[in-house]
């Protein structure tokens, strides 16, 4: 009786033990055997749907990735601040800058993942050449978009700005020369660009791929104009509060969003409407 005791004992010890250290394998790399949250916040369209792809790699490497959606470009920012989400993935690098600016906001960017070229689409006009002298061109009342705006319609040939004048912070008032005397309308909220296309208001209208995408549009084939990605300083970030851009989750999440896996997903999925950071100098 006590030798089957034991034999029983010490079957049950092999099975505990072998079961602990199964669920440490596959809790995470780490080997601790617990999962840790990381919330981050991020526009609907592309950057959940890139947060959404990362998901199973990091929860390998024991991060839980909790992902909340915004529709607008300044309550990521807030909650960040206030500490409600752990970093924001919706924001290029000259709008961060503004916000910290008006805002005080102290936040670090913790790396670049993608770039989202600007364009122009028109309901009207089939190419840049067709547009009428006087035209009206609607876009973003986002100031931090406005010397993008301007510099990609210099780089197609229909306005010129002032020699010198930083590119990522032009407005209209740069401008120096302006053959189509062209009009600018800039009191719409981005996210109803698309909506604002649709209609037919205007001439062209100025849409920002993320939400060009989310309105069922393709950025790499409806607008009559597109800007270039080379050298493009609009890169896509995670924004993280100062600090936590040492946190080791926080460098894991980056680490994977600029993985070759990841930055295979976003070519392929959008096809040329989203571009992968790392081809921002090819």
């Amino acid at each position: 009786m006590k030798k089957w005791l034991g034999v029983l004992f010490a079957s049950v010890l092999v099975f505990a033990l072998a079961a602990c250290g199964g669920n440490n394998n596959a809790a995470d790399e780490g080997g601790n055997g617990k999962l840790v949250k990381l919330k981050v916040g991020a526009s609907n369209v592309p950057h959940a749907e890139i947060l959404e792809k990362a998901k199973p790699i990091l929860k390998k490497k024991g991060i839980d990735l909790e992902i909340i959606t915004f529709q607008d470009y300044i309550l990521p920012n807030k909650a960040l601040a206030d500490k409600e989400i752990d970093a924001n993935y919706f924001q290029h690098i000259p709008y961060l800058e503004s916000q910290m600016k008006e805002h005080g906001y102290q936040f670090v960017n913790a790396g670049g993942i993608h770039i989202e070229p600007i364009g122009l689409y028109s309901k009207k006009y089939k190419s840049i050449e067709e547009l009428p002298d006087g035209a009206t061109i609607i876009m973003s009342n986002s100031v931090a978009d406005h010397g993008r705006i301007l510099s990609m319609l210099q780089e197609k040939g229909l306005i010129k700005l002032k020699p010198g004048v930083d590119k990522t912070k032009a407005t209209v008032n740069d401008i120096v020369e302006n053959p189509k005397h062209l009009k600018f309308k800039a009191d719409v909220d981005a996210g109803l660009l698309p909506q604002i296309y649709k209609n037919g208001e205007g001439d062209a209208v100025l849409i920002n791929a993320n939400y060009a995408l989310d309105a069922g549009l393709d950025p790499a084939k409806d607008p009559i104009a597109v800007e270039s990605p080379k050298n493009n300083p609009y890169v896509n970030i995670v924004a993280v509060r100062k600090g936590d851009e040492n946190r080791k989750e926080i460098k894991t999440l980056v680490e994977v969003l600029q993985s070759k896996e990841i930055q295979d997903f976003i070519k392929e999925k959008y096809h040329g409407a989203v571009i992968p950071a790392a081809e921002n100098n090819q």
